[in-house]
């Protein structure tokens, strides 16, 4: 009882006082994930390269939410240290390269490996499929098959189509974030 209050106490607070919300932003490497960071916080596209450790940003992408955002490398040896990002997040965006079906199964199991941490249990998933502009895009109903997210019962999850370089969805991903942040704190 005394978690429960406490979760949802610290719901209340997080929505009212504007206390950021730790969001843990990973994928694979090349998906995208730096550049939908500096979108959110710059709304323009920057030249990125690839992300060896991690990026860290407070975000207000809608009125009254504050996000601290944990964009972490996905090169295939940093992926090892996302562990070590876990404690305390609030809430995952999984970024995915829609374009790069061939790579679909490697980010499902990567995806599987950090919701399995006890650290991340019951934390809420944003899966963004990006790349949407590109030929041969998978469509979000394809990647939310392909990922297996239809096992994550343990949670709320949500899959947004998203182009990162002209920003459509990008926005929409964060607002359901904050939605499902919002229910996962209340316990």
């Amino acid at each position: 009882m005394g978690l429960l209050l406490a979760k949802l106490y610290q719901a209340v607070q997080m929505f009212q006082t504007g206390t950021p919300t730790r969001v843990l932003m990973l994928g694979l490497d090349a998906a995208g994930k730096t550049t939908i960071l500096y979108k959110v916080k710059l709304n323009e596209n920057v030249c990125t390269i690839p992300t060896i450790g991690f990026n860290v940003e407070t975000v207000s992408p809608i009125k009254g939410v504050t996000f601290t955002v944990w964009d972490v490398g996905g090169q295939e040896k940093i992926r090892q240290l996302w562990k070590y990002y876990f404690v305390n997040t609030q809430g995952l965006l999984f970024i995915v390269d829609s374009a790069d079906v061939s790579r679909f199964p490697e980010a499902k199991e990567e995806l599987f490996n950090v919701i399995k941490a006890d650290e991340m249990r019951g934390v809420p998933v944003v899966v963004v499929a990006n790349k949407q502009d590109l030929p041969g895009a998978a469509s979000t109903a394809e990647v939310a098959d392909r990922l297996g997210l239809s096992e994550m019962n343990d949670r709320k999850w949500f899959v947004q189509g998203a182009c990162a370089v002209n920003g459509e969805g990008i926005y929409e991903a964060m607002h359901e974030m904050a939605n499902l942040v919002k229910q996962f704190m209340k316990g």
